[in-house]
């Protein structure tokens, strides 16, 4: 029996998971299309070098593809997917720490555009009037600058926490540290953003 779009748009993810282990290409395009935006975004938050950003992005959806065969449980997709993108970012970091650092004359521009590069904010709300969307965008903006100055050990768990939604059991395993760890790692975290931005909000 054929599904429409609209039916594989109505699955859970488990579900999707599940077909697409069994070589159906409409599960697997529909998991790709939910999940891209996702793996885009905690990378833009985790990855002081945009440039890597949609390759890293890329890349991580054909390692995805690839392995999901292999998946044992399909519930816990979300936590494998994410161990997934932390091998890439972890991967590229010390191929960059392997390379000198360049000056280029357009690192100011660059930095202008490293704040447009979140999908959440890409589409502006229609309710929202113009200027409450530049508001929106210059927070944002600060956020992922004040995120990507903690260190790796903070940024990664609450990235992983308040973006991907993960338990402090799945973190743990990810980072491989104890749940003990995580919930301390990410309430430091909070603090140091807190403070941070307390002028915004």
């Amino acid at each position: 029996m054929k599904l429409g779009k609209l039916h594989y748009k109505k699955m859970t993810l488990e579900e999707l998971v599940t077909l697409a282990q069994q070589e159906n290409f409409k599960a697997l395009e529909e998991i790709v299309r939910r999940e891209q935006k996702n793996i885009f975004a905690t990378f833009t938050y985790l990855h002081s070098n945009n440039e890597n950003i949609y390759d890293l992005t890329q890349e991580a959806l054909l390692r995805m593809a690839k392995a999901l065969p292999t998946l044992k449980n399909p519930k816990t997709f979300k936590s494998w997917l994410n161990q997934i993108v932390m091998h890439l970012f972890y991967d590229d970091l010390r191929k960059l720490n392997r390379i000198p650092p360049t000056i280029s004359i357009d690192d100011d521009r660059k930095q202008d555009n490293n704040c447009t590069t979140n999908p959440h904010t890409l589409i502006p709300d229609k309710r929202c009037k113009p200027l409450e969307h530049c508001l929106s965008n210059e927070l944002d903006c600060v956020i992922k600058r004040e995120m990507r100055q903690l260190p790796d050990y903070f940024r990664v768990p609450i990235v992983l926490r308040e973006l991907q939604g993960l338990s402090y059991d799945e973190i743990a395993k990810i980072t491989n540290t104890n749940v003990g760890t995580v919930k301390s790692r990410i309430a430091r975290a909070r603090s140091r953003l807190k403070d941070s931005l307390k002028e915004y909000i």
